[in-house]
């Protein structure tokens, strides 16, 4: 089953093959496993740390490596799959998920963890930008309103499950592994999913492929590390001069990405960051605002753990059971927004997003000062619901929002744009816990003082986040008031799917 036509709609190859169920099951399965991979971590944190002796700074790069890895090889994956084949990358994809899953959990200690996590990331940047590419391949139109009414029931599981399944793996202890079982449990999902991709998924290329540009996706994680790497080790190491160095030196690296694409969009017309997309006032103030996003986000799920587990000394399962209600909130908000709202309000949704995510964080401080150390799993449930209800009305409808006003030939690039700068800003704000949440925590405290000091550490944070919110609300004003309706409004919905799924 080969197909070389793989523009939307085609049905070469797979359209009217029953095999293409099958086909379906296995990517939407790697993208669940993808999209638990990244929420299952935060919640054994606590027990890698106590067993491995992982360092905060290593607990970080645990969380940041994987973002940054899948940060700088989104675009690359997907062009990858156009040039040598979606089937061929996303099983190259998946088979290194797999094997490096297998390396984190047999990490002897945190420095191979945290390398494992980074080639983790890296093998799930091949395997995602794959999943509706394939779908697109396999599918023809009229099915594929299904077909992502499915991928959104996947994305709403993987948010629920996967803290969930981490504090269940790491509460049973299975056979003595610990926080190693919630990488291990990847690889019969990831062999069976190798193997029956192989069996199943329909090969299709891009007609017109570009070229990869291996020297934009150098510059871009170059100066990332310049940046992430001295944010992050800065604390432990009472913030050396090198640091500040390195941190303004990523600024003339990006600076150097910037004249190098300009440089490169001229010459051959496949830069790996199209600037002219800058130009549309709408996509880069989203831009902005997922970016703004993806830092509030990598502060706040981090911090929260820290303090449920650290500061307020509750078991994984426990901590995993308090975030429900906010999964919940989450999925019901993002389908109303999308159905309901936006097509009635439209910009107003996000920003009232903005403000409602903003007034649960407050609330959360609030509550945390109130009640200190004996606040409970129900009197956070309040706060939580109404950060997810926020949450919820931004996440969805926000990269339709900003792909309203791009010419359709740039749609592609753009979404692929979109993720990446969500897991760079991800990334970014996982670097910044060192300043907004260790840097309020003293390195020598007594047993008795780690509770207060994590408690006093994560009202710190929160108070980051809200400000943040604020800044987002702003930004706000710079997207359109109402998406415009493209003619290929179809193909910008499966675009919007997959920034949802990344």
């Amino acid at each position: 089953m080969t197909s070389t036509d793989t523009t939307p709609g085609s049905t070469d190859g797979g359209g009217t093959d029953r095999r293409r169920w099958f086909a379906l099951a296995i990517v939407m399965t790697a993208a669940f496993m993808d999209l638990v991979d990244v929420t299952i971590v935060n919640i054994a944190i606590p027990s890698i740390q106590r067993e491995a002796g992982a360092s905060f700074s290593e607990i970080q790069w645990i969380t940041a490596g994987y973002a940054l890895a899948f940060a700088a090889g989104l675009i690359t994956g997907g062009r990858l799959g156009d040039i040598h084949g979606r089937k061929r990358i996303f099983l190259v994809g998946i088979g290194g998920f797999t094997v490096a899953s297998a390396l984190c959990g047999l990490a002897v200690n945190p420095e191979m963890l945290v390398a494992s996590r980074f080639l983790q990331g890296g093998m799930a940047a091949l395997m995602v930008p794959q999943v509706l590419s394939i779908v697109h391949a396999t599918f023809p139109a009229h099915e594929r309103g299904k077909v992502f009414g499915l991928f959104g029931a996947v994305v709403g599981l993987g948010a629920v499950s996967g803290p969930l399944l981490g504090a269940l793996l790491t509460e049973w202890n299975l056979f003595g592994w610990e926080w190693r079982s919630i990488f291990l449990i990847n690889l019969p999902v990831g062999v069976a999913g190798l193997i029956l991709g192989s069996r199943f998924i329909t090969e299709s290329k891009a007609p017109k492929a570009l070229k990869l540009d291996l020297v934009g996706v150098a510059l871009v994680t170059l100066g990332l590390l310049m940046l992430l790497y001295p944010l992050i080790r800065g604390r432990e190491l009472d913030w050396p001069l090198w640091g500040y160095v390195s941190m303004a030196g990523s600024l003339v690296v990006l600076a150097a990405l910037v004249a190098f694409e300009r440089r490169k969009s001229a010459r051959d017309g496949s830069p790996l960051v199209e600037l002219s997309l800058f130009r549309v006032k709408s996509f880069a103030a989203g831009i902005a605002v997922q970016t703004v996003f993806g830092v509030a986000l990598g502060i706040f799920f981090l911090v929260w753990t820290l303090y449920m587990q650290f500061g307020l000394g509750w078991t994984p399962l426990k901590a995993g059971l308090t975030g429900v209600p906010f999964s919940i909130a989450v999925s019901v908000a993002a389908g109303m927004s999308v159905q309901k709202l936006v097509p009635r309000f439209g910009r107003k949704v996000l920003q009232a997003g903005a403000l409602v995510m903003a007034a649960g964080v407050l609330l959360y401080i609030w509550e945390s000062g109130r009640y200190g150390l004996a606040i409970t799993s129900w009197q956070m449930a309040l706060p939580l619901v109404v950060m997810g209800v926020g949450m919820g009305l931004i996440v969805a409808p926000l990269t339709d929002a900003i792909l309203s006003e791009v010419p359709r030939e740039h749609s592609g690039s753009a979404s692929g744009l979109i993720n990446t700068v969500q897991q760079m800003g991800n990334a970014l704000g996982l670097g910044l816990v060192s300043v907004v949440f260790f840097g309020s925590i003293s390195d020598h405290l007594s047993r008795d003082q780690v509770g207060p000091a994590f408690a006093d550490a994560f009202e710190n944070a929160l108070g980051w986040v809200a400000a943040v919110m604020a800044v987002i609300f702003l930004l706000m004003f710079a997207l359109p008031k109402r998406p415009a309706q493209h003619v290929e409004g179809e193909a910008l919905a499966a675009e919007g799917k997959e920034a949802v799924l990344v």
